[in-house]
């Protein structure tokens, strides 16, 4: 059985090629193995100033914070301050949305597990101050409802703000501070920051997005998101040691490693019981609890998130059974290669877990004899979205971006679909190193798709 030193002599001998290939600026790597941690970290976290990845840099993860802002949640249903079943309006009376019987009957329940049904895609910037976790909610009313609350996944950002608020309320403390307080310093975390603020003090990375004409990536024009959505994933940054730091705490069922209780054996549990299952998407689990991603892989149960930033891509996998977690921390180019080798090779060898190889069209390409359910316009607040059929019979995908997906440049070119599985397409090349899905959901009575799902759920609003 391999050892968790040779995983970090492998770690160090193949990350550098691993970044080179993929055009990654810097990538960081640490792995978790019963209570001890090998790491290893290889690159530049800015490619203008040339300084040096380390062990210790700090890299932001995106929407892996989603599982910190649940966990504070399920502190508060521990001491009984919160039920998850309850209606968001029974602790924030002044939650609205356009639809007035779904912001009543939505619960804290469906909005960690993402069923929530309303639109999730929201990054208003509200202002810097403790205050705009509060104003981003009241932002909400006249956000549109996709669905019933409870019928179905879509992956959705503004729920999980909505839960940071719930948070500050019952605590009556903003947001960034709870998650020290609760969090951070009882795990003992000590390369962890809130915001950019706290991260210059670090050896901090920047994100790198793509360059006109160019396979290397320039620094990005920013560092975060905006402030407003931190809950969901805006500016949480730390090293990937860090990160397993928090990830054990779910491998011990809530105690960390001095013995201190921080959320409940139940409630640990809870968390990574499947609450609705999830379309076939690229790298999401086959179902989501409350906060986590399932993912079912021979050797499992796994559990894990992935998080997006401005340049940044971070990826955290969680074998609580066998005490084994990796993250990956990386800020830029095309990192699902090094995501799919560093993953496949430490799960095996640690953890006899089997990670599924990223999807890919099958060749020769299966037969689609009939693309009319496909065919039509989707809608969401972040762009519009066409999928048509052209004379050869190829499919597809025209995006029109809106709000601040449209000032970030020009539509993305049309991306061709080919068939995968049943009610699902993927793109026939691969963006940013991984092919990505589109499935087929539901049926609008005509016999057509009612929504294009790609984690988010897209409603149609025209038949094509």
């Amino acid at each position: 059985m391999t050892t968790l030193t040779e995983i970090g002599s492998w770690l160090a001998d193949a990350l550098p090629s691993l970044i080179e290939r993929g055009h990654v600026p810097a990538a960081s790597v640490a792995v978790l193995s019963d209570g001890h941690i090998a790491s290893a970290a290889a690159g530049v976290l800015n490619t203008t100033t040339g300084v040096q990845a380390t062990t210790d840099s700090l890299f932001q993860i995106g929407s892996i914070t989603k599982v910190w802002t649940a966990t504070l949640i399920m502190q508060l249903v521990d001491e009984e301050l919160l039920d998850l079943d309850a209606p968001v309006q029974s602790v924030l009376p002044d939650f609205a949305l356009a639809d007035e019987s779904a912001a009543a009957a939505i619960t804290v329940r469906q909005l960690l597990s993402h069923t929530a049904g309303f639109e999730g895609d929201f990054f208003t910037d509200t202002g810097t101050g403790d205050d705009c976790v509060e104003k981003y909610v009241r932002t909400l009313s006249d956000t549109p409802q996709l669905f019933a609350p409870g019928e179905q996944f879509s992956y959705n950002n503004a729920a999980f703000v909505v839960l940071g608020r719930i948070v500050e309320v019952l605590r009556g403390t903003p947001y960034d501070q709870i998650l020290r307080q609760r969090l951070i310093d009882p795990l003992g975390l000590h390369h962890v920051a809130t915001d950019a603020a706290q991260a210059i003090m670090f050896r901090a990375a920047v994100g790198h997005v793509p360059a006109e004409g160019s396979d290397r990536p320039v620094p990005a024009p920013m560092w975060s998101l905006v402030r407003s959505n931190t809950p969901a994933g805006a500016m949480l940054s730390m090293t990937a040691q860090d990160l397993l730091g928090f990830a054990r705490l779910h491998i011990d069922n809530g105690v960390t490693p001095e013995g201190s209780r921080l959320l409940s054996a139940s409630a640990a549990q809870q968390m990574q019981h499947p609450e609705t299952a999830v379309p076939e998407l690229s790298l999401m689990g086959k179902n989501w609890g409350l906060g986590w991603s399932l993912y079912d892989w021979p050797g499992g149960p796994v559990i894990g998130h992935d998080g997006g930033t401005i340049g940044q891509a971070a990826f955290l996998r969680v074998v609580p059974e066998k005490d084994i977690a990796v993250a990956i921390l990386t800020n830029g180019g095309m990192p699902f290669e090094l995501y799919s080798t560093v993953m496949t090779h430490v799960m095996a060898e640690l953890a006899d877990v089997a990670v599924p190889a990223l999807p890919a069209p099958e060749d020769p390409l299966p037969a689609l004899h009939d693309a009319s359910r496909y065919l039509g316009t989707y809608s969401s607040s972040v762009a519009d979205s066409t999928v048509r059929q052209d004379d050869d019979g190829r499919i597809w995908l025209d995006q029109a971006m809106k709000g601040i997906f449209a000032d970030m440049g020009p539509d993305p070119a049309p991306v061709e679909l080919v068939p995968w599985h049943t009610d699902a397409l993927i793109t026939r090349t691969a963006d940013k190193g991984v092919h990505i899905s589109h499935a087929f959901v539901g049926d609008d009575g005509m016999g057509k798709a009612q929504y294009l799902h790609t984690g988010r759920a897209d409603r149609r609003i025209t038949s094509g």
